[in-house]
Formats: C-alpha cells, sequence, structure tokens
C-alpha cells in the first residue's frame, strides 16, 4: 500500500474559497457534493485552486448552467480564481484543468427531470470548461465518497483519497454553512461580481 507524503508546505482551501500561486505548495481541499477545478498555466508556472458549490438543490437537467441564476455562483468562482491566476501572469489561453468532486453525500436524490446539487456542480464545471476553451486534461467527478485532494503547484499533479461517509460530518456541516450563507442569504457575500 503507498502511503501519500509531501513535503512542500501545505495551503488549505476550505468551501467557498480559492488560492493561486507561482510557488511550489500542497494545495489541500475536501470534498464532498462541492467541486474543486485545479486549474495551471505550465508555461507561467501558475497554479490555482477553488472550493465551489453551486446555488441549486436541484436544477432541470435540460438547463444549461453556465447561464442560469445557479451557474452564477460557479461562474464567480471560476472567474475569480482565473482572475487571481492572470494577475500572476498566467494566460487565459493555456490554463488546463483538473476537476474534482460532486459526490452524493448529501442525501438529495433527482429523477427524470431534475439533477441534485452533485449532479449539477458536475455539469456545471464540464460545461464552464468547455465554453471557456480550457483544456479538461482529468477528471474524478461524482460517486458516494467524499475526496480529499492535495494539489502539487509545481508539478500539476493531483492526489486523491476517497473518504467514507461517516468520517464527512465535519465537511457536511461546512457545506450546509457555505450554502446558508452564500445561497439562503446571499445579501451577505462580499465581493459581488456583475457578469454582462
Amino acid at each position: 500500500m503507498r502511503v501519500f507524503s509531501s513535503s512542500l508546505e501545505f495551503v488549505e482551501v476550505q468551501p467557498g474559497e480559492r488560492y493561486a500561486t507561482r510557488d511550489a505548495f500542497d494545495v489541500r481541499t475536501l470534498l464532498g457534493s462541492c467541486v474543486a477545478a485545479c486549474l495551471y498555466d505550465p508555461q507561467a508556472k501558475v497554479a490555482g485552486l477553488n472550493h465551489f458549490l453551486l446555488a441549486a438543490p436541484r436544477y432541470a437537467r435540460s438547463m444549461p448552467l453556465t447561464v442560469t441564476e445557479a451557474g452564477r455562483y460557479g461562474i464567480h468562482a471560476m472567474e475569480l480564481l482565473i482572475n487571481d491566476m492572470m494577475k500572476l501572469g498566467a494566460s487565459r489561453k493555456r490554463l488546463q484543468a483538473k476537476v474534482f468532486g460532486g459526490a452524493s453525500v448529501l442525501g438529495l436524490v433527482g429523477n427524470d427531470r431534475f439533477a441534485c446539487v452533485n449532479e449539477v456542480n458536475q455539469r456545471f464545471i464540464l460545461e464552464f470548461l468547455d465554453t471557456e476553451g480550457i483544456k479538461l486534461i482529468s477528471q474524478d467527478l461524482g460517486g458516494e465518497y467524499g475526496r480529499v485532494i492535495h494539489f502539487h503547484t509545481d508539478s500539476y499533479k493531483v492526489y486523491r483519497r476517497f473518504i467514507q461517509k461517516r468520517a464527512l460530518a465535519g465537511l457536511l456541516e461546512a457545506e450546509r454553512r457555505y450554502w446558508r450563507e452564500a445561497v439562503e442569504r446571499p445579501e451577505k457575500r462580499e465581493g459581488e461580481i456583475v457578469l454582462f
């Protein structure tokens, strides 16, 4: 059995947060139904990670998420990360992505016409990358288990470990808190952007 270890200094990213850098870090996050996008520009040697949850417990499968109210939270999270990376010298045209998360851990179930939050998160990130022309290098989305992600910003390697549901109590509470603060009480959000 291979045991993961890293000599890199680490940064932990919580729900609703992001981190971009030109330096070598082990950027870590714990995912349940949320999604993390690991973006990097190998030429500029800039990398970043975000951790977000879309604003929809269920959403019509036929609706394009990148142009909806639900999608604005994901667009906000992605644009903030991309802008942070561009300030460090990254080019949007050279960005590459590895995406993770979107597990079914909140106990919500979709049906034929509606997708639940984990499916919405998965669908959003894939639609966003396709729409923006950001090359998707790898993905690990869905399933029943949470994930611990370690993104090494020097090599762009991502290490993933699954977590059993019983070990996710703290994460689920963090996701619910993030949901309450960002979605149920959006007037408390800081740094709101207007997209046009």
